[in-house]
């Protein structure tokens, strides 16, 4: 970046000015468009007719039908045609109305949403879950957001944490919940938070974990065993401890789904990782068996957001870290 005369870099007030011309264009084009008149039509186009479309706006038919004629006009398109004394949108009409339709449902949810009182106005959150996490794992991690008094409204999104983090900079996401730290080059753009560790546990269907929980951990040497085709930073580690063991991994299966894994684990296609700390829940809802935990691996959950910024309850909520996570290791031997 360069410094013009006045301080400014050169590249940043580039930016700014394409950013206003972009601006500038949009607003240019929005008074060309005349929103009382696309609402006119759009109440038109949902009550099927101008007569009972003037009775919903509480205006004469003539009036609504010269507001629809000019709106029209300014557009160079016909919105509807009359079949059978019946108004039917035309192409042009249907594609503007779609468009129409988003606008007005939005604005009257943010109506909605506006008439309540600030303090019981529902708590947008936006969550981007690393697919390599463990789906129960991650169901732990958001579940105090939802136990909030306010009502919090969730969505979640599954992917690649270099992907996630992207479109948490590009404000889509309101936080990352990731089994990694962000790389070097995000210093400054991001904070990270320490939310809870677990020592990784090995599971197998009943015949198959009798057969390895004998002579442990020499009788992991070439059984099958499912991988996760993740890159998941416990993978190595736990790579690295076989090989400390002198066990030779016989990979029957690569997995890049974590809940997928399991369900092949259940039919005793192969014995399997997960962190410990679901160990319950994954013999429950697997029926398989916990064979062994291996303290020397583990897996380290993280809570990234943007580095400036203030955060909402529901999103302070997921950064706190969760100790009870790390002590019920303990607890479940």
């Amino acid at each position: 970046m360069i410094k013009n005369s006045g301080g400014v870099l050169v590249g940043q007030a580039d930016d700014a000015r394409g950013v206003a011309t972009g601006v500038n264009g949009v607003m240019s084009g929005m008074d060309k468009l005349n929103l009382r008149h696309l609402h006119y039509f759009w109440v038109i186009a949902r009550e099927g007719s101008i007569a009972r479309a003037a009775e919903s706006l509480e205006l004469t038919p003539q009036t609504l039908s010269g507001q629809l004629a000019t709106f029209e006009s300014a557009l160079g398109n016909a919105l509807f045609r009359r079949a059978n004394r019946s108004l039917q949108l035309t192409d042009f009409g249907q594609t503007v109305f779609r468009y129409a339709d988003d606008m007005f449902q939005t604005a009257q949810a943010l109506a909605d949403v506006l008439r309540q009182p600030p303090e019981n106005r529902p708590l947008g959150l936006s969550v981007g879950i690393a697919a390599s996490i463990h789906k129960l794992i991650a169901y732990r991690l958001t579940e105090p957001a939802l136990a909030l008094p306010r009502e919090v409204r969730l969505s979640c999104h599954t992917g690649d944490t270099e992907v996630l983090l992207k479109r948490l900079g590009q404000r889509e996401l309101d936080v990352v919940l990731t089994d990694r730290q962000p790389g070097s080059g995000d210093v400054g753009q991001v904070r990270s938070y320490r939310l809870a560790s677990s020592s990784m546990s090995l599971f197998a269907a009943p015949e198959l974990a009798d057969r390895l929980s004998a002579n442990f951990p020499q009788s992991l040497d070439h059984q099958p065993f499912l991988a996760t085709s993740l890159d998941a930073p416990y993978t190595s580690a736990l790579m690295n401890w076989f090989a400390s063991q002198n066990i030779r991994v016989n990979v029957v299966a690569e997995v890049d789904d974590s809940a997928l894994i399991k369900v092949f684990g259940r039919e005793g296609v192969g014995y399997f990782a997960a962190p410990t700390v679901i160990r319950d829940e994954v013999c429950r809802q697997y029926e398989v068996v916990h064979i062994a935990r291996i303290d020397e691996v583990r897996d380290t959950l993280y809570a990234v957001t943007r580095a400036r910024g203030g955060h909402n309850a529901a999103v302070a909520e997921l950064l706190r870290e969760r100790p009870e996570l790390d002590e019920s290791i303990d607890k479940t031997e």
